[in-house]
């Protein structure tokens, strides 16, 4: 059931964007509203398999505060290590990391009603709902009934496959990699905040690149991350800080 309503936003999202035609603020404000909402749906979806085990808390998607000292140590660390693995990848295949950028491909970059669906959408909107849908719940199950890399696996590839469509064939292994990595984040720190951060900041620099930002990355980067978190938090708040036994067992 997950996983056909994971590939069905997917496909959704890919059909939103593919019926862009046009410069038109209209048009902009149209594929915004919808990609939005889109991401609000995978969080209902999320929430909605969950139900099936008995409400749950923000507690069971690990929206839960981690040890500051240890979440940044293993975020950096697993940033550096996945940046590397991209790197490694994209040169051994002679790639443009621009490729990547599908979204920004179809709608431009021009224009700031542009921009601000572009960062809303990539480096605040995204990384909540897809850590959320993929981290929070199909890592957590995954990992009850697997264990951690069978789970961390499955999950990764799940989410590469849900980029088909968005970005080119040969950057599907380093997403696999990144997906994985998400995982391994998210169970070392036993919260989904770490990689919520990490997935905004790296939603930020290739859109920084794609928007030919100088100064400007940084600072996105650090606003894009901060609004993300905030983001999470109120879904957390709203959602209760209880913890329903039902939907995890143990932590890593």
């Amino acid at each position: 059931m997950a996983f056909i309503g994971v590939v069905g936003l997917a496909l959704v999202g890919s059909a939103i964007v593919a019926t862009v035609t046009g410069d038109s603020a209209g048009a902009l404000v149209g594929v915004g509203v919808a990609l939005i909402l889109l991401s609000v749906a995978s969080v209902g979806m999320a929430l909605l398999l969950a139900n099936t085990h008995g409400r749950p808390t923000a507690a069971d998607f690990g929206l839960r505060r981690p040890p500051i000292g240890r979440a940044v140590g293993l975020t950096l660390a697993v940033w550096v290590g996945l940046t590397l693995a991209t790197v490694l990848w994209v040169s051994a295949l002679g790639l443009d990391g621009e490729d990547a950028q599908a979204l920004t491909d179809r709608l431009g970059t021009d224009g700031t009603l542009t921009v601000v669906i572009l960062i809303v959408v990539l480096t605040i909107l995204a990384p909540i709902e897809e850590e959320f849908l993929f981290r929070g719940y199909i890592f957590r199950a995954l990992r009850n009934w697997r264990g951690v890399w069978p789970a961390a696996t499955s999950t990764g590839v799940l989410f590469a496959a849900t980029h088909v469509g968005w970005i080119p064939i040969a950057f599907m292994v380093p997403l696999v990699v990144f997906g994985i990595g998400l995982c391994l984040l998210y169970h070392w720190t036993g919260s989904l905040y770490p990689g919520i951060a990490l997935h905004a900041l790296n939603n930020s620099i290739p859109l920084g690149t794609a928007l030919n930002w100088t100064w400007q990355t940084p600072m996105l980067m650090v606003c894009s991350t901060l609004a993300a978190l905030t983001g999470a938090r109120l879904i957390a708040l709203r959602l209760g800080d209880g913890h329903s036994p039902t939907l995890d067992r143990g932590e890593g």
